[in-house]
């Protein structure tokens, strides 16, 4: 079944129809879903959900936009959240400097602080870089071996990818890749082996087409499934069993 190895039902998009659209997933061929935390709160409500749902599982991390809400307390009340049930990752964490809501210094500290945190308790991480992939790969190497994890909404080019896929790391790709100007991506699905990409929404953001610009779902990935299928020259559901089992193998859910 299909993997959403990245979504925030926990927005307040969801807040009208959340429960109905959760309980559609199945019969849509939606088998598991990683509800992502990205600020204190989002993590609170990813555990929730985990907690909810048979088929979700949480993750916990706080956005690089969101660093300045951390210090010593809130930090251990978010490692706390480690000993919740199906919370599998850390994440997402990272560095972003387009919007820069918070100074390059704080995000990087966070940021290896987290990537600390997931060696500490043998996790796997989600990574969010966005315009700031020299940092990111800095950070990455000096502070992120050995350790297994997914580059989310990957968005740079084919040889940075296969840098980290040679670290280990598998690259997530969502609705972006079927927009007609993500050449780039395209060019990195094309290049990268199946065995390195897992599935993913950041629902409710970046929906593909031709939903672009709507409420985006997990109902959605079969466009991005078809459009990697496409791009490899492959069947459908080679991407989706391969992708599954990806997914399970870096969250380690059986």
């Amino acid at each position: 079944m299909i993997f959403d190895t990245h979504a925030h039902y926990d927005d307040e998009q969801f807040n009208e129809d959340r429960e109905e659209l959760l309980a559609s997933m199945r019969e849509c061929g939606i088998g598991t879903i990683i509800n992502v935390g990205a600020s204190l709160r989002g993590c609170r409500d990813s555990v929730t959900l985990a907690q909810t749902y048979p088929f979700i599982y949480a993750a916990v991390g706080v956005h690089p936009d969101h660093t300045g809400d951390l210090n010593e307390e809130s930090f251990s009340w978010l490692k706390k959240q480690f000993y919740e049930e199906k919370v599998v990752a850390v994440g997402e964490i990272g560095l972003d400097y387009y919007w820069d809501n918070e100074s390059h210094d704080i995000q990087k500290k966070w940021f290896i602080e987290q990537l600390n945190l997931a060696r500490e308790l043998n996790l796997p991480v989600i990574i969010h870089s966005r315009e700031a992939a020299a940092d990111t790969l800095e950070i990455m190497k000096k502070h992120a071996k050995g350790l297994r994890g997914i580059i989310h909404c990957f968005s740079y080019s084919k040889e940075m990818a296969r840098e980290y896929t040679k670290m280990g790391f598998y690259i997530g790709v969502g609705g972006v890749v079927t927009f007609k100007n993500a050449k780039k991506l395209k060019e990195v699905v094309e290049d990268i082996p199946l065995d390195k990409i897992v599935l993913e929404t950041d629902c409710p953001y970046l929906a593909p087409t031709p939903n672009r610009g709507k409420r985006n779902s997990s109902l959605n990935l079969p466009y991005v499934i078809e459009e990697i299928a496409r791009i490899k020259g492959i069947r459908e559901e080679a991407v989706i069993e391969q992708t599954e089992k990806n997914a399970k193998e870096v969250y380690c859910i059986k």
